[in-house]
């Protein structure tokens, strides 16, 4: 009744099967390392950004002009 496991088992698996299954293992690891990355920016915010774009402030506006600069 039950199904012997033999030598052929392995072999059993059609293409579109193991192609499927590599694309999933791929979509995981790219899962992955997307996580890693945005666990290491919720850390660390101000590592991944260039220090001109915080640290110099705003050049060239003045007091009140900032909400026409987001325009």
């Amino acid at each position: 009744m039950l199904p012997t496991l033999n030598a052929s088992y392995g072999s059993s698996i059609t293409l579109e099967q193991k192609t499927t299954f590599a694309f999933v293992i791929l979509l995981f690891i790219i899962l992955g390392v997307l996580i890693v990355r945005c666990f290491r920016i919720l850390l660390d915010p101000y590592r991944s950004m260039p220090t001109s774009t915080w640290a110099d402030g705003i050049d060239g506006l003045e007091k009140g002009q900032f909400d026409y600069a987001l325009a």
